[in-house]
């Protein structure tokens, strides 16, 4: 049996079959399914919505809020998490009214009427503009949290997500929201636990005006709602 003869392999053979091997390699490797780090991409960014905890439904959206004038008064609904409780307690109750009297004219915004429901609250507001609006809910938002956090007994989240806000342009509008507002009671009590009248967990109490110095909201300016009347 011959020996195998091995034959001389030139410099630039080698170079060709180093690139031939170099380029398969990376053929390979291209076809691999490489992760994507930023750019455009779908899901990303925070989302629109969310669902409230203990709700049905999705929450606020994440959108700019409507500019508005501030002849225009404004509807307002903050929901709490199903861990603050009843709201319609007395402990509860009085602590969003003090609440309410230390934030009811702070950084352009002033707090008209009110109701306390289970869960969530009904403000008509008005404000200087979109900016005081949200400053006025911000300053309000932490005594809320601060005094049923403190009647609660607990610590942490208070609310189920952002305020939600309605801007009323016309006195039909302004008439119903008020109306909407302070008999909401009706539309989530039964009948043989509802009060008989007005709602003493609103601010039914305080229509009559002059209002007096301790009262947890302060005369409306608008004419709106000055004019929206009720009954």
């Amino acid at each position: 049996m011959q020996p195998r003869r091995c034959l001389p392999v030139l410099p630039s053979e080698l170079a060709s079959r180093a690139e031939l091997c170099y380029s398969s390699f990376m053929a390979r490797q291209l076809q691999l399914s490489l992760p994507q780090w930023g750019g455009k991409r779908k899901g990303a960014g925070r989302p629109r919505t969310r669902p409230h905890p203990g709700l049905m439904g999705p929450g606020v959206p994440h959108l700019r809020r409507a500019d508005f004038p501030s002849r225009h008064p404004v509807h307002v609904t903050v929901r709490m998490l199903p861990g603050v409780g009843f709201l319609r307690g007395y402990s509860k109750l009085r602590a969003i009214q003090n609440a309410l009297r230390e934030a009811r004219e702070r950084f352009g915004l002033r707090i008209i009427h009110f109701s306390v429901q289970g869960n969530h609250l009904h403000l008509l507001v008005e404000a200087d503009g979109p900016e005081s609006l949200a400053r006025g809910m911000q300053a309000l938002a932490v005594r809320l949290a601060r005094a049923l956090n403190r009647a609660a007994r607990r610590s942490g989240k208070v609310f189920a997500d952002r305020y939600h806000s309605h801007v009323l342009g016309t006195r039909r509008e302004v008439a119903n929201a008020l109306r909407y507002v302070l008999q909401n009671f009706r539309r989530h009590l039964r009948e043989d636990v509802a009060p008989a009248g007005v709602d003493p967990c609103s601010s039914t109490a305080w229509l009559v005006l002059p209002l007096p110095a301790d009262a947890p909201v302060v005369a409306p300016r608008t004419w709106l709602l000055r004019h929206a009347g009720y009954g």
